[in-house]
């Protein structure tokens, strides 16, 4: 795919005589500076330059010179090639240290997803947290490990970790954007005043090879539809078992909130705990469930209710288990 930026540049030298020269030579001069510009970043293939380059789109034949060129970057799939050979810096403590891409991806199953930024508004409410949710199940599936990669510095990429839902995720700072750029991937987002970033996408990697990249598509914006957890988790295994989501609203000292906690816990399910303050207590209740008692129990949407109905609601749950697997 082809992104196409306008960059104000000289394509020819200011002189009269080699403004004529370049006339002269039409496409020909312009088609060459354009390849040479793209060689430069990263050594793309010639016939990609000339697959897309139309003679009257690099060079401007007015005594007034039209001075915008436009810039090829890259976004290629990267499948069935090596990740980029590259040393990342990181913090480890208060020292810094190196990591190697050997490090990250030799013999093992690795799946990537890489963002702009950290702190970023999609990256923080759904990109990475939803990974780190689907991190048992990537893990039940022949995942050895999750990466998430950014173009920030290593301070920035630990204090994001402490800030998210992460504690399964193994967050890589690709501060230089080496890494980044060595996949085709590096961005220019000096609009927003990034600089260069990477592009969104997910892949999955064996043993240092791309078997799988999901690219987001290059419209304008920061598109969001495939390199998602769950779409990478489909590609793998599309019968994979997704972990539940379960939630708990109690408050300090409540007997049946610990009763239904231990309920959860001697079945198999993870839950998150949501106290409620004594001064707020009955009107989130109300509003969520429309009752005035804890504990109330939500799983997967749905829910379930005080201690005695999710008692009962697991009796039924293991039953359709049972039947399920005869």
């Amino acid at each position: 795919m082809i992104l196409l930026f306008l960059r104000e540049q000289m394509l020819f030298r200011s002189s009269k005589d080699k403004h004529q020269e370049g006339l002269s030579r039409g496409g020909e001069y312009g088609l060459q500076f354009l390849i040479d510009k793209v060689y430069q970043m990263d050594q793309i293939n010639q016939l990609d330059c000339m697959a897309f380059s139309g003679y009257s789109d690099l060079t401007r034949s007015t005594d007034g010179i039209d001075h915008s060129l436009k810039e090829i970057v890259m976004l290629k799939n990267h499948e069935g090639k090596p990740v980029p050979q590259v040393t990342f810096r990181i913090r480890e403590g208060n020292d810094w240290a190196s990591l190697s891409t050997d490090e990250l991806f030799k013999n093992k199953t690795v799946v990537v997803f890489s963002l702009p930024g950290a702190f970023t508004p999609t990256c923080s409410s759904t990109h990475l947290p939803r990974y780190n949710e689907l991190a048992p199940a990537f893990i039940a599936n022949g995942v050895d490990q999750i990466l998430c990669i950014s173009v920030n510095d290593p301070f920035v990429m630990n204090e994001w970790a402490k800030d998210q839902e992460a504690d399964q995720i193994r967050l890589i700072p690709d501060g230089n954007g080496a890494f980044t750029e060595g996949m085709n991937m590096l961005v220019d987002k000096s609009d927003l005043g990034f600089g260069k970033r990477s592009w969104r996408y997910s892949m999955l990697v064996k043993n240092g090879i791309v078997v799988k990249q999901f690219i987001e598509p290059e419209v304008p914006g920061d598109p969001f539809e495939v390199s998602d957890a769950d779409t990478m988790l489909a590609y793998i295994n599309p019968q994979a078992a997704k972990p539940d989501q379960v939630a708990v609203l109690t408050r300090d000292g409540c007997p049946h909130c610990a009763r239904a906690k231990a309920l959860l816990s001697a079945h198999g399910f993870a839950y998150t705990e949501i106290p409620l303050a004594h001064q707020q207590r009955s009107r989130v209740l109300g509003a969520i469930t429309g009752r005035g008692t804890v504990p109330q129990v939500f799983i997967n949407g749905t829910h379930i209710g005080g201690a005695d109905e999710l008692e009962r609601w697991l009796e039924g749950h293991q039953v359709t288990a049972v039947i399920g697997a005869l």
